[in-house]
C-alpha cells in the first residue's frame, strides 16, 4: 500500500514538473522570436481572449433567449379567446424572451388590420435578431484578421532571416538565423489557431441564432393563425 502511494506521488510530481517545463519552453520559444514575434503573439493572444469572451457571452444570451414554456402559446390562446388581453400581456412580460416580446407586440396591435399586425411583428423580429447577433460579426472579423496578422509575423521573420544572411554574406551560422525562422513559424501557428477558434465559434453561434429565429417565426405564425381563427 505504501509502495503504491509512493509511486502515485512520484508520478504526480513528474507530471507537474513536465507541465512546468513545457510552460517554460513555450515562454522561451515566444521570447526567442524577438520583439516583433512577441508583439504579434501578444496581439493574437488578446484577440483570442476577446473572441472567447464574445463567444461565451453570446452563447449564454442565445441559450437564455431560446428558453420558453412549451405551453406558452396555449396559454396565450386561452387568454385571447376569453378576451383577457391584459393577462396575455402579463404572461409575455413574465416570459421575457424574443418569442414573448414578439407575441406581446402582436397582442398590443389586436384590433388593427392583420397586415399591420404582421408588419409590427416583423419589425420587432428584426430588432430581436439584431440583439441576438450583437458583436457576433466581430468573431468573423477576428477569424479573418488573425491568420493575416500571423502571416505578417511570418514576413517579418523572413526579413530578419535574410538580413542576417546579408550581414554574414550568405555564410551565416544557423544559430544566428533561428530567431527569424522561429518568429516566422510561431506567428503563423498562433494566427491560425486564433483564426480557427474564432471561425468555429462564429459558425456555432450562427447555427444557434438561426434556431432561435426559426422559433420566433414559428410562434409568430401560430399567433397570426390564432387571430385568423373564427370567433
Amino acid at each position: 500500500m505504501n509502495l503504491f502511494i509512493q509511486e502515485t506521488a512520484d508520478i504526480t510530481t513528474e507530471s507537474v514538473t513536465l507541465v512546468h517545463e513545457e510552460s517554460e519552453s513555450l515562454i522561451e520559444l515566444i521570447k526567442s522570436g524577438g520583439p516583433a514575434g512577441m508583439i504579434i503573439v501578444s496581439v493574437l493572444t488578446l484577440l483570442l481572449l476577446f473572441a472567447l469572451y464574445i463567444y461565451f457571452e453570446r452563447l449564454m444570451k442565445i441559450k437564455a433567449s431560446s428558453k420558453i414554456d412549451s405551453n406558452f402559446m396555449l396559454q396565450i390562446k386561452d387568454h385571447i379567446s376569453n378576451g383577457r388581453l391584459d393577462s396575455a400581456k402579463m404572461l409575455c412580460a413574465k416570459e421575457d424572451s424574443p418569442v414573448a416580446r414578439l407575441t406581446e407586440k402582436g397582442i398590443s396591435r389586436i384590433g388593427s388590420p392583420l397586415e399591420d399586425i404582421n408588419s409590427a411583428i416583423e419589425n420587432a423580429g428584426k430588432l430581436e435578431v439584431y440583439k441576438l447577433e450583437k458583436n457576433v460579426s466581430m468573431l468573423a472579423t477576428i477569424a479573418g484578421a488573425a491568420p493575416m496578422i500571423g502571416f505578417l509575423g511570418t514576413v517579418i521573420g523572413m526579413i530578419i532571416t535574410f538580413r542576417e544572411l546579408a550581414a554574414e554574406k550568405g555564410s551565416a551560422d544557423i544559430a544566428n538565423l533561428a530567431g527569424g525562422i522561429q518568429t516566422a513559424m510561431l506567428t503563423t501557428v498562433a494566427g491560425l489557431i486564433v483564426g480557427i477558434v474564432a471561425y468555429i465559434g462564429y459558425n456555432h453561434l450562427v447555427v444557434k441564432t438561426d434556431k432561435v429565429v426559426h422559433q420566433m417565426e414559428e410562434n409568430a405564425s401560430d399567433f397570426l393563425d390564432l387571430l385568423n381563427e373564427p370567433a
